[in-house]
Parts: structure tokens; sequence; C-alpha cells
């Protein structure tokens, strides 16, 4: 773009806030866009900030700075710096009073800038010796101060290890500075709430960087402030919440307890006196504060769990802290004891790794007090109508009870809890919503009870398929859920499978109960397989009739997988005929789908017939011998050419064809080498319909055939011209301008196709032409920020160099090794650089250990070279940032250098 006018950017801006036509606004959003990523931007922003004309133009131009150091500081040259550094203390300072989050945008400009300019030493020190003793400079001081720390570990911001090492002892050296500065403003401005939460923020900023010193703290005028804030009954809600999170942020800071012992014991002390004032809250319905002081009771206590667990009772492992938690636990709102969930999960966890019964003693009765709470937490209202929701807030919460409840339930004892519950139950008389939060308890822990000789278990199951349909929808609903999870027991115990049965086939005819009745059956078919075998033909009525049933698409799809595990167990003679009955039902909607004129519009979507049948294929598994046809293969053939119809009719959208896929992948997967027949026609309509849509899940299903045929000498040249086939258009794709980021789903499938090659049968590809490209593919993705394609990438490249290094005894070994060497020869070099450019530039820390993997299978592969090929490639890597801070030292280079193929070396010897 040619540099615009300041008047034209400014009636852009207008256009883009208050424009009228939609269309409008979208075309000043997107010329505003590239504006920002163009080099004008820095001087055309500068100018707007100048003018100061209003709210819009100047946030635009403050965002812009904003981004502009974020992404694009490299494109200042190293002399500009200080002026850019004055100009926007100037503007700050200017802008002050014009808008919050104009300020809140420059101060991010300010800190970013600060972070990446070397040259600008002790900035902390610099602002506060200039601004603090202006009052009216304050605010923007502090905002500054706030966002600086919280700036230090930004993904933005690639000033790497050195630079922030630097960076963050620069803030702890001047870290009590700020303190005191903070102190000295509430001081000053006395009980004005606005600076007192932007002094609690700071402080909760500097807390989270984990830079202030503990001693100092622990002595601090601000903690006794802070817990004053939140004792007092008048505080207003933003600022008790200001504080809260302060705290938080403190109590998470001292973690390490025993490194932080002075500091630990004044915030422990401080938050055990918040008690009262939760009490005070409670009473007065303020459910904000209620809040604010569950999350901090359960701070502090995930802060001192580890000294909880070694020294229960003792110091600060003092059980107040999980009586704070229970009572919260206690309050009306389900809200609050949700807070705490996640230090439950954490002490359960803890106390299950020590396997201690006398420390499980100890807190089995908290435990017990935690679930009574649960159970009445999870009560319906006494008015509730219907079934229990399980995707509202509500049905949420029961979800994670439920979760809970499964996690904590050996320190209380699945059967002593069971039997407690049931008790209940049995012995009074208890409204029903009572009787539904029992049940749906029940059904958490019921699958953890022995069903080993359990008269309780059998009992329960027994009394629950006599409830009385007059009882309340919900409890019947909540008892089909337990009878599902109840199908151990179903299956030590047979005789109760024709009653259980009758009971869920009640709630299958039954519109709000079918779909928990239907998920019931498919777990009764799941684990008491050989069993319901004699009732197949039940469950073939059932998936004949399914859609007379008001189920769910997913309960739909679960009852027939329950139908095809019971299937699988016939005697294998039947089991063809069966799976023909299976699968008509799908195939005559399909046929019936084709059959329509197209020209009555769109085509009906087939996905629901091809996520059945998927279903059906995927878990109809009978045992087959060797030698034996598998019972299934002549079914599937008979389906293929409605399947293949199907595709054709819908090779444009891209949804039906991945179903297709879908459901033929599972049909391939079902018969194995008995789906031969189909491989020829089935390649040659995935290659034709994929050089006009390249759906990438064309490359997926070509996995998956040369996973069941790559070994198969006669199938592999048919394979390796399937590949190729794909190969070409899918490089066209992915050559486009952004092509690898904008088809990541192509990039892994594609690497999938390549790796099953790779395994099967590597001499194939190796001796291909196609190699090469695939390969200068491969090093190219690398870079790709996308966990499930980059690791498809790094396990073709680790799994290609290995069938070199991995001598398993075949007679292809060193023509493998022969054929690895020519290719390492090639492009060795060009991937070691690249892999250590991905990793300092362009990867998340969680990818790693998979370029760990490819390196270290190239120093297996050839040492000497690969030594050679790190040495240029951190030779290649940057010394300093565009700001001046130094990236890496040549000492640390070499440290790597040497820990990487001396460390390994030792480990491979």
């Amino acid at each position: 773009m040619a540099k615009p006018t300041v008047a034209l950017v400014y009636q852009a801006v207008q256009a883009l806030y208050h424009d009228p036509d939609p269309a409008g606004k979208e075309r000043a959003s997107v010329w505003l866009g590239e504006l920002q990523r163009s080099m004008y931007a820095w001087e055309l922003a500068d100018q707007l900030l100048q003018l100061k004309q209003d709210v819009e133009s100047c946030y635009f131009a403050a965002q812009t700075m904003k981004m502009k150091i974020q992404m694009s500081f490299f494109e200042l040259p190293p002399e500009t710096h200080i002026a850019l550094r004055d100009s926007l203390l100037s503007h700050i300072q200017s802008l002050k009073d014009l808008s919050p989050i104009i300020v809140t945008q420059l101060a991010l400009a300010i800190a970013d800038l600060a972070l990446q300019m070397a040259s600008w030493k002790g900035c902390v020190h610099t602002l506060i010796e200039k601004y603090s003793n202006d009052v009216s400079s304050m605010t923007f001081l502090i905002e500054i101060l706030t966002v600086l720390p919280e700036e230090v570990h930004s993904r933005s911001l690639r000033i790497g290890a050195n630079r922030r090492t630097e960076i963050i002892e620069d803030l702890a050296y001047y870290s009590s500075t700020v303190v005191t500065l903070l102190m000295t403003c509430v001081e000053k401005s006395g009980s004005n709430e606005k600076m007192l939460i932007k002094v609690f923020r700071c402080l909760g900023s500097w807390f989270n960087l984990g830079v202030l010193d503990s001693n100092f703290m622990a002595n601090n005028q601000l903690l006794m402030v802070l817990f004053q804030v939140l004792q007092r009954d008048e505080t207003s809600t933003n600022l008790h919440e200001a504080a809260s999170d302060c705290v938080c942020s403190a109590l998470y800071a001292i973690e390490n307890v025993d490194t932080h012992m002075p500091l630990a014991q004044q915030l422990f002390q401080g938050v055990l006196t918040l008690e009262t004032a939760y009490h005070m809250a409670v009473a007065r319905e303020d459910l904000d504060k209620v809040l604010n002081y569950c999350r901090i009771f359960t701070e502090l206590c995930e802060t001192f769990l580890e000294t909880t667990v070694r020294s229960p009772g003792q110091g600060m492992g003092d059980l107040r802290t999980l009586e704070l938690l229970l009572i919260c636990a206690g309050h009306p709102q389900y809200e609050v004891v949700e807070i705490s969930f996640n230090f439950w999960y954490r002490l359960g966890e803890n106390l299950y790794k020590t396997n201690d019964p006398a420390l499980h003693g100890i807190f089995r009765p908290y435990i017990q007090r935690l679930l009574h709470g649960l159970a009445r937490h999870c009560q319906l209202d006494p008015d509730h109508e219907g079934i229990p929701e399980d995707t509202d807030d509500f049905g949420e919460f029961r979800m994670r009870v439920s979760d809970l409840v499964k996690d904590v339930i050996f320190l209380v004892g699945s059967m002593e809890c069971f039997s407690q519950l049931y008790s209940t139950l049995k012995e009074g008389n208890p409204p029903w919503e009572v009787t539904e939060a029992v049940l749906f308890i029940m059904a958490a822990i019921a699958k953890s009870v022995d069903p080993e000789n359990n008269p309780t278990l059998t009992e329960v199951l027994e009394q629950v398929v006599l409830l009385p349909e007059t009882v309340h929808i919900a409890v019947r609903y909540t008892s089909i859920e337990l009878v599902g999870e109840m199908s151990e027991v179903v299956d030590r115990n047979p005789r109760f499978l024709d009653p259980v049965l009758n009971y869920l086939m009640k709630g299958l005819r039954e519109k709000t109960l079918a779909s928990v009745a239907a998920k019931a059956i498919h777990n009764i078919c799941s684990v008491c397989r050989d069993h319901m075998a004699q009732h197949f033909q039940g469950l073939l009525d059932i998936a004949r009739a399914l859609d007379s049933f008001a189920l769910t698409t997913e309960a739909a799809v679960g009852l027939l997988k329950g139908t095809a595990l019971v299937l699988a167990r016939l005697p294998l003679e039947k089991i063809a005929e069966c799976l023909s009955d299976l699968c008509a039902v799908q195939v005559m909607a399909l046929k019936k789908l084709l059959s329509q004129d197209p020209r009555n519009g769109k085509a009906a979507d087939p996905t629901v017939w091809l996520d059945r049948l998927a279903v059906i294929f995927r878990h109809t598994n009978p045992i087959v011998e060797n030698g034996q046809t598998h019972p299934c293969q002549k079914v599937i053939q008979e389906i293929w050419p409605v399947l293949s119809e199907t595709l054709n009719t819908h090779q444009a959208d891209n949804r039906i064809v991945e179903r297709c896929c879908r459901c033929l992948r599972f049909a391939v997967r079902c018969v194995g080498k008995g789906s031969a027949s189909l491989l020829q026609p089935l390649v040659t309509q995935m290659v034709s319909v994929y050089q006009v849509y390249p759906h990438s899940c064309f490359l997926y299903l070509g996995s998956i055939l040369v996973d069941e045929y790559g070994m198969e000498e006669g199938c592999r040249q048919g394979l390796l011209d399937m590949l190729q086939a794909l190969c070409m258009p899918t490089f066209q794709l992915l050559e486009q301008t952004n092509g690898l980021r904008n088809h990541p789903d192509t990039v892994d499938d594609l690497f999938r196709l390549a790796t099953r090659f790779v395994q099967r049968s590597p001499i194939t590809l190796l001796s291909s032409g196609i190699i090469v490209h695939i390969i200068q593919c491969a090093i190219a993705a690398t870079t790709l920020d996308h966990r499930d394609a980059n690791c498809s990438v790094m396990k073709f490249v680790r799994d290609l160099i290995h069938t070199g290094v991995s001598n398993d005894h075949e007679d292809d070994f060193e023509l493998r090794k022969q054929l690895i060497g020519q290719a390492m020869g090639q492009h060795g070099q060009q991937l070691v650089t690249q892999l250590m450019h991905t990793c300092c530039f362009c990867l998340p820390p969680y990818t790693l250990p998979d370029v760990a993997e490819v390196l270290w299978e190239i120093m297996v592969f050839d040492r000497p070279t690969f030594c050679r090929w790190l040495e240029n490639a951190l030779k290649g890597l940057p010394k300093e940032t565009s700001g001046g801070a130094v990236t890496v030292t040549h000492k640390q280079l070499t440290d790597f250098h040497k820990q990487v193929t001396r460390e390994w070396a030792m480990d491979d010897s």
C-alpha cells in the first residue's frame, strides 16, 4: 500500500466505529489491518496520538503501537529506540485523562518496549524517579508497573531466555522500591477506592512474577491493608475482588512454602481471620464476596496441601483450613463449593499415592462430610418437572460432582458409602428430590464397588427395577443410569438380565427416558456380551425400529454399538446373516436417498446412516481363525456399491466425504485382508475424486489401506501409485501462500500416510522418486505450530531415519541403510538447521520432545556427520535481538553442542 495521509486513516477509523453499513465497517477493518502490518503504521500512529482528536482514533493508534512493538520491533533501527520510548512516555502523560483503555494500551506498548530494548537499563527505577512525585502521573505509572511483570512471559514477545533472566533479575532488584511506592500511594490516597484497586492489581502482578522478597513482604504494611480491606463489611464489590485476587496471587507465589516461611505464616494467619467476614457476607447474601472468600480459602488449602498431608493438625498443617472449605460446602449455592473441587482432587491424589491407612483415617471424616454436602447440592428443586438436564450449568456441576466422588471415594470406602446411601432410602421415606440425588451419587460409585457375592448390590438392583412408573420421572431417569452403571453386577448375576432388560425397555418406549435407557442397554451389552447373545433377536428388532424411539444421535449410535458387540459373540456361521440384517436398514435408507431426484434441490444428508454403518463395522470384531473366511467379508462387498455411489454423489461436500471415508475405514479394518477385492475400485475412486476435491480424509483412508496391505508384495506398487497420485494435488495445495498453516489436517494426514509406508514397505517408498518431495515437504512443515500436524511430521521423519538404524535382521537392512544414507546426504544439513530454527522461533515447548527424538535418530545413524551439521546449524542462529539483547553467547552454544552430543552418546553406549 502507498503511504496514506493521517486524515485518511482518521476517516477509516470513523468508518470502523460509526459507518451504519456493515460492509463499510468490514472494508475499513481490512484496510486498517493492512495499514497496521505496514511500515507506515509507526509514524501514522504517532501522529494520531499527537492530534488527540477523539477516543476511537487514539485507541486505534495506541493499539497499533502496542502491536507493532510486540510483533514488528525488528523493523526499527536501534538509533530510533530512545526517541520511540520518549514519544510513548509523552503520549501516555498527555492522554492519561482521556480513557483508561488507551492508558492500558500505551502502558503495554511501553512495557513491551522496555523488555526488548536492552539499552534501557533499570527501566523501573527510571520510571519511578521520573513520575513518582507527580500525583497526576501516578495512575499511568502504576498501570505500567502492573503490566510490565505480566508481559515478561508473553508468548508474543520472543525475547529469549537470556534476556528474560536478565529482566527478572532486574525486576527483583527493584521490587522493594515498587512495593514502597505502592504503600506510599495508599497512605497519600487514604480511602480512594480506585487507587486501592490499582495498587492491589499491581501488587498481585509482582506476586505472580515471583520476584517479591518474602521477608520484606511478611513485615510490610501493604499486607495488613489487604486483610483489613477483606475484613471490612463495607468494602465495595470491586475493591473486594481486587484484594481477593491479590491474596490468591500471594498464596500461589509461596507454593514452595519452606522457602517463604515468614510470608507463608503471615498469609496463613491472615486468611484464618476471614472466617467471620465470610459468615457476614453469607448473612448479607452477598454472593460475590462469598465466592471471593471461597477462592481465598481454596488457594490457602492448595498452597499448604503438602504441609497438611505431611503434618496434619500441626503448625501450618492445621486442619482448620479444611474446615473453612467445608463451611463453604455448606453454602446453599452450588457455585461456592465448586470452586474448591480442584483442591479435593489434589488431596485425593496425594493421599492415594501415600497409601497410609493411618493418614487416610485422619482425612476420612472430612471427605465423608464433603460427600454428604455434595449429595445435598445435587438435589433438584422440589418443583422441578421432567428429567435432570445435563447440558445446563447445574447439569455440568452434577457431572463434576460425579467425577470428584469417583476420585475420593477410596478414602471412605466404596462399599461402605454405597450401603449408607442405600440405607437412607430403605429406612426413611425421603422426598423424591433426595431419593434422586442419592441414586445419582450411588451411580457415580457403583462401578468401584466389588460386584463379587455382594448382597447389597443385588438387593439394590432388585429394588430399582421394581420402581413403579408413578415415581417422579427424574427418579426413574437416574435409576436407569444406576442400572447401566451396575452392568458388572448383572454379568455376575445373569438371573437379573431379563428383569433389567424389561425395565430398560419400558424406559426406551418413553420419550423422555429413551436416550438414557439406550445408554444403559449399551452398557449392559458391552459388559454382558456372552449373556446377551440369547437376546440378539430382541436387539435386532430394536435396531430395525431405531427411529421409532425418541433417541439422540449419540444414544442411537450407542445402541448399535452394543448390538454389534453382542453380534461378534454369535457363532461364526450366524454372523454374516445377522450383520446383513443389522446393516439393511441403513443401506435401504442410503439407497432411498440416492434414488431421489437431485433436481428437487440439494441431495439429502446421508451422514446419520453412514455413522450408523461405521459403528457397526467398528465393533463387529468376531474371533476368526487363520484360514477361515471372515464372516463380514460378503456383507461389506455387497454394501460397497452403495457407499461408492454415496461418495460420488456428495464428493464436493467435505463433511459427508469424511463420514464416507470413516465408514470405509472401519469396513476395511473389520475384515482386514478380506477386503482385497475392494482395494482396486476404492483406490481408483479416491484418486479420481481427490484430483478435483482434495479432502484430507482420502489421505487418512490411504494410510489405512497401506497399513492393511503394505506388506503384501502384490499390492505394493499399486499403493505407491496411489501415494504418488495423491501427493501431486497435495503439494500444489500446500505450496500456496500460507498453505501449510491453512491446511493442517492435510499435513497431518499426508504424513500419517507416508509414515505407514515407512512402517510397512520402506524400500518401496525410499526407491521411488516421490520420496525427495515428501522429505522436502516434511522439512518445510516442521515449522507448523499445530499439535497433530507437527506430531505427524516428526513421527514420519523419526521413523524414516530409524529404518536405517534398526537392524531387525531382515534381508533388506543394508539396502535400507544405504537409501537412508543417500537421503540424509541430500537433506540432512537442511533438516538439522530447520529443526534448530523451529525450536527457537516457531514451536511451543510441548513439541520439543518430538524434535529431540528426530535429532537422536540422526545422531544414532551417523554421529560424526550429525555433530558437524549441528555445529553449522547453531552457528547460523542470530546472536542478538533487534533491541540489542544477547540471545545466546558463544559459550552457551558450545555447551549445548557438547551436552547434546556427549550425553546422547553416553545414553547410546
